[in-house]
Formats: C-alpha cells, sequence, structure tokens
C-alpha cells in the first residue's frame, strides 16, 4: 500500500446502521471512505475507485457479495484490491467458501468494531487469512 494517500476503504453494504458504524469509525482511524448499497453497484465501484480494500456483505441485494468477490477476482488490473467478506452466517463453511472464492479474509457479525480495524490494517498491510481456521 502506498503510503503517499490514506488508504480507501469502499463498504459495500446495505444495512444503513452497520455501514454508519464502520465509516465513522475507519474515518477516525484517517481511513477515505465510500459507500454503496448493493453488490452491482459496489462491483462498478471498485472498477471505478479501485480500493485499498473491500469490506463487503455476503447477503446483498441483487448480486451477492460472493458474487462481487469472484468477479473482482477474474479481473486482473483489479488484483491489488484486498477484499474482506462480513456475514451474519458465521459457519466454517461459509468461511471457506468466501477465502475460496478470493476473499482476504472473513470477518463474522456482529463483530467488534475493534477487531474489524486490527483486520483491516492486516490485510492492508498485505496479511491475508487461511482457510483452515
Amino acid at each position: 500500500m502506498a503510503t503517499d494517500h490514506p488508504a480507501r476503504v469502499l463498504i459495500v453494504e446495505d444495512e444503513d446502521n452497520i455501514a454508519l458504524a464502520l465509516g465513522h469509525v475507519l474515518k477516525r482511524e484517517g481511513f477515505e471512505v465510500s459507500r454503496v448499497v448493493d453488490g452491482e453497484t459496489g462491483l462498478q465501484a471498485i472498477r471505478d475507485e479501485r480500493p485499498d480494500l473491500v469490506l463487503l456483505d455476503v447477503m446483498l441485494p441483487g448480486m451477492s457479495g460472493y458474487e462481487v468477490c469472484q468477479n473482482v477476482r477474474l479481473e486482473p488490473e483489479l488484483s491489488g484490491v484486498k477484499i474482506l467478506i462480513m456475514t451474519a452466517r458465521g459457519k466454517a463453511m461459509e468461511r471457506r467458501k468466501g477465502l475460496a472464492l478470493g476473499a482476504d479474509g472473513f470477518i463474522a457479525k456482529p463483530f467488534d468494531l475493534s477487531e474489524l480495524l486490527q483486520r483491516t490494517r492486516a490485510l492492508l498491510k498485505g496479511e491475508a487469512e487461511s482457510s483452515d481456521a
């Protein structure tokens, strides 16, 4: 990640309360934050904005977060975009599916905002998660 600009984080989340809390915490920590509410718009925003990190909900209107992740990973020019999948379905199978589709990390809802910040920083430093957990 280049240090000449704040890290850009795109939140793809349709639940306002979650997105607002995430945006507030990330902005307070110095990140540049934008948000969209559905999968199709999320995919287009990733293509247009090239964020450093995407916080990607799985259950979205239209295209699911898994589909967004898979589409991003099929486009070589987006290979540098880190993806952290967020879902209320915290089962190991869901985690493995997300990581298999190319996500760099996975966090189950409800999550602690300090844990999310720690995971965000780790991913931006290039520390990916394994599918073993």
